[in-house]
């Protein structure tokens, strides 16, 4: 009897695994390599529902096509700021920056708005680092979709 268990355990993991990776190859082979940026200048709203929202479709995007065959970039200006900086303190947006950044999703902050609302991203806004900074979010989501990346605003 352990036996005949063990022995449908095993072909249950394995069936799973053989439709994991179909459907994964099934991804691939419909959506292909993907560029996308996402764009973001909204405020978060009550509870930063907007923004949880919107890194939910960035997250259903990378699950459908595959963080291996996605290329993301995040351009955060304006009122958008407001995702990292509500990040500081709000648990459940800091864990879906990190995991879209485990997922090699890169945010691009938009210097302007850093300079014209005197805002330190060392101390104000969630994991940002002199790197993630662009000169302009406008000029990059510009610069960004010249190289063939897709525009999305969620």
């Amino acid at each position: 009897m352990k036996y005949l268990l063990s022995l449908c355990l095993t072909t249950a993991l394995v069936v799973t695994a053989l439709f994991a990776q179909a459907t994964d190859a099934q991804a691939e082979e419909r959506y292909g390599k993907q560029k996308v940026v996402y764009h973001i200048n909204y405020d978060g709203g009550q509870d930063d529902k907007k923004y949880r929202g919107a890194m939910r479709n960035i997250q259903n995007h990378i699950n459908a096509v595959g963080a291996d065959n996605m290329d993301i970039k995040i351009v955060l200006h304006g009122n958008g700021l407001g995702l990292l900086s509500q990040a500081k303190t709000n648990e459940l947006l800091q864990g879906q920056v990190l995991e879209l950044k485990g997922q090699n999703a890169d945010f691009h902050v938009c210097n302007n708005t850093l300079k014209g609302r005197k805002i330190s991203y060392e101390n104000d806004l969630f994991d940002v680092f002199e790197e993630d900074i662009v000169p302009s979010g406008v000029a990059e989501l510009s610069h960004l979709q010249m190289q063939g990346y897709t525009y999305i605003k969620p």
